[in-house]
């Protein structure tokens, strides 16, 4: 509707006029002047002409205002000191907009200076996705867990338990607060609704929906935990850590000196415990981390992971045979490979400095997200160690609760040997990895590209593990041992009694013959493998047989679950 003022007036008294008559008459308004449009209202396009502002509402926005500043100053001037940014920043950095908080006001009538108890709450977007958050800001008492802030985080995991959306923890806390006015007397962290709930919920989701966690303190005692159960753990360089008890406790009741970074940082989790997924060099690599590692995720268990448009490898796929050495025992990169075979610069990926004889990592093919599970021949020659064992298992079982196909690529003498495995549970970690790979039910393929001895093609998906497809490459050998064992298996006594070149011939001639039962093509020929094919096919082929199986559907199994942990 428009309406003419028929003279000139001012701007805020016609938007004014403006909002009052659209109010009114429960329609869009247009004022014109002389011929000109000078306001318009109406249609949901409310202009700020038409607020009313009490004081009661000015009052509760200023309160709200001071709260969103966090803690006060002398703990902004912590995280200052320490190079960390505010948590209301980090939440920026990592979301494209918070849709809503909840618990703005906690603690907020007990003392200013807790501001939100330390802990922010609530749902936003990332790519037009909805993530629900738990954020732990620093500037109120170092990050540390208040009653009021563990409610906080229980309500938002039960949200997205039912929601169905992924959970990101930005964690910054240095563990429960441990004031006598936390709790009344007689209160533990125990209790039904208390601080173990938010470990229990936490189990609870765990293959429901994908959980983010981005470190970013030293997190220290029970709290240490919520890090460890996230599906994946970003620590950032030179400010995170977790342990089970800080330097001083550790002190206190062991004697043993040691720093947090020594106890708990980055480098312990990233090299020597495998808890960390990725070490960052900062908040804006976190962030960014976060966000790429969410975009190969599903929101939950009963979807797919989003498809991205298809774009070529790295490095040409026809030049993969060139890869791969002639000698089983000769050293390569096994990322040369996966440069052939995935979408360019796709692969991301995980735990890169733990157990590096084996190589897990998230990708894409055609647009499609896959995981990879490689064998790393270029350190130790690709054997399964106890500890590449336990990283492989996980990373099986985490992508299939979340629908992600899997492509191994085998080339493994098998698991290592040796007293020292033994003593560290080879046995017991490679039964992980071997039940993982023979429970998942994701669309599974498996490439044999070099070397499979032993049990390694058991663990790495073989034909007799549920594999949608083996398939095999010209430079394949499949053997339940490698040559040099064999031969010491079969002719060890012999071999015993000779000397020099006597000896060395015998090996030789014994190698010759055992590599005439290891002809791949007459392995194929028996059907030993799915498919015998050119390695410069290798993308193509993994292209339309994962389109193929993209509909493969999950069995209902007869048992409540196994019995082997991860």
């Amino acid at each position: 509707m428009e309406i003419d003022v028929g003279e000139e007036i001012d701007g805020e008294t016609a938007r004014a006029l403006a909002t009052a008559v659209s109010e009114h008459l429960g329609r869009s308004v247009e004022l014109v002047a002389d011929g000109e449009r000078v306001a318009d209202a109406g249609e949901g396009d409310w202009n700020e002409a038409g607020t009313v502002m009490t004081d009661r509402e000015q009052r509760l926005r200023d309160d709200i205002e001071g709260v969103l500043t966090g803690g006060p100053e002398r703990g902004h001037g912590k995280i200052a000191d320490l190079g960390k940014l505010f948590v209301r920043d980090r939440l920026e950095m990592v979301f494209d907009r918070i849709e809503y908080e909840d618990g703005t006001f906690a603690r907020h009538s007990d003392d200013d200076d807790l501001a939100a108890d330390g802990l922010l709450t609530g749902v936003g977007l990332i790519d037009g996705r909805r993530v629900a958050f738990t954020a732990n800001d620093y500037t109120v008492k170092a990050g540390s867990l208040g009653t009021a802030g563990v409610e906080k985080v229980i309500r938002i995991e039960e949200r997205a338990m039912e929601l169905d959306i992924p959970m990101l923890r930005l964690i910054d806390s240095t563990g429960a607060r441990l004031d006598a006015a936390e709790r009344d007397p007689g209160d533990t962290h125990m209790g039904r609704y208390h601080g173990g709930k938010m470990f229990y919920n936490q189990c609870r989701l765990s293959g429901q929906v994908p959980q983010i966690g981005v470190l970013y303190g030293p997190d220290i005692a029970g709290s240490a935990y919520t890090p460890v159960f996230c599906d994946f753990l970003i620590m950032v360089e030179g400010i995170s850590g977790m342990a089970i008890a800080s330097p001083r406790i550790v002190a206190a009741m062991t004697g043993e000196e040691v720093d947090m970074q020594s106890l708990g940082g980055p480098e312990v989790h990233a090299t020597r415990s495998g808890s960390a997924d990725l070490v960052v060099p900062d908040e804006q690599a976190a962030a960014e981390t976060a966000r790429d590692l969410l975009s190969y995720l599903p929101q939950n268990y009963t979807e797919k992971p989003p498809e991205s448009a298809p774009v070529p490898p790295l490095k040409n796929p026809k030049g993969l045979d060139g890869v791969i050495p002639e000698a089983p025992n000769e050293a390569y990169d096994v990322h040369d490979s996966i440069d052939r075979l995935v979408d360019r610069e796709s692969f991301f990926e995980l735990k890169p400095r733990f157990a590096p004889e084996l190589v897990t990592g998230l990708a894409r093919i055609d647009g499609r997200p896959i995981g990879i599970v490689a064998n790393q021949p270029n350190r130790i020659s690709g054997a399964i160690f106890p500890d590449s064992a336990d990283k492989g298992a996980g990373f099986v079982w985490t992508c299939d609760a979340f629908n992600i196909p899997l492509v191994y690529l085998c080339d493994t003498p098998g698991f290592m040997i040796g007293s020292q495995v033994e003593r560290e549970g080879v046995l017991r970690k490679g039964r992980k990895f071997i039940y993982a790979t023979a429970n998942a039910q994701v669309p599974k393929f498996c490439v044999i590209t070099r070397k499979a001895y032993g049990a390694g093609i058991y663990a790495m998906c073989g034909p007799a593990f549920g594999a949608d497809a083996t398939l095999a490459l010209p430079s394949a050998e499949i053997s339940v041992m490698g040559p040099d064992a064999a031969v010491h298996a079969l002719f060890g006594e012999q071999i015993a009694d000779l000397d020099g070149e006597a000896r060395e011939q015998f090996i030789e001639s014994a190698k010759e013959e055992f590599e005439n039962y290891v002809d791949i093509e007459a392995q194929a020929s028996n059907m030993e493998v799915d498919e015998l094919l050119p390695a410069g096919d290798l993308r193509e082929q993994l292209t339309a047989r994962l389109a193929a199986f993209a509909t493969k559907r999950r069995d209902e199994r007869p048992r409540h679950h196994g019995t082997v942990l991860f």
